[in-house]
């Protein structure tokens, strides 16, 4: 049995919140624990970033049983870092978040409105989101977690 939206947005915010006391106990030692992201986070940024979209509200994007896409929204994905790593350092898993939409519609011309949007939502929660543009107009997130001072 599939969850109505009431009881999905319930869900989200209730992972939201377990996230944010994972925060407070695992960052405990930061100044502000609930604004940068935990460990578990930072190895999982591509669900950890997702949890913080669909918890804004932000829609994701869908796509049918026959491979098209059906709604206008978010995608996030795996990505590799853009710049380099100072010295020492480990490199981190990075989300990349696109704006994806079905044939036809307007997603292209709202791609830099929406992942705008997102961008606000990762940076309230302690993320990084730099918007890149590539080849065909393309525009995306590179995300990357703050890390606890």
């Amino acid at each position: 049995m599939t969850a109505g939206p009431r009881e999905r947005a319930a869900a989200v915010q209730r992972a939201l919140d377990g996230l944010l006391q994972i925060r407070r106990v695992m960052n405990a030692g930061a100044a502000e624990p609930e604004a940068v992201p935990a460990e578990w986070e930072r190895l999982q940024p591509v669900r950890a970033v997702a949890l913080v979209l669909e918890a804004a509200g932000i829609p994701p994007s869908a796509v049918g049983d026959d491979g098209r896409r059906l709604c206008t929204g978010y995608v996030v994905r795996p990505s590799e870092p853009t710049g380099a790593l100072p010295r020492g350092r480990q490199p981190q898993t990075v989300a990349r978040v696109e704006w994806h939409g079905p044939s036809g519609s307007r997603a292209a011309y709202e791609q830099h409105t929406g992942l705008g949007r997102c961008a606000q939502a990762l940076e309230k929660l302690g993320w990084l989101a730099l918007e890149y543009r590539g080849e065909r107009r393309l525009h995306w997130l590179e995300v990357e977690p703050l890390t606890p001072e």
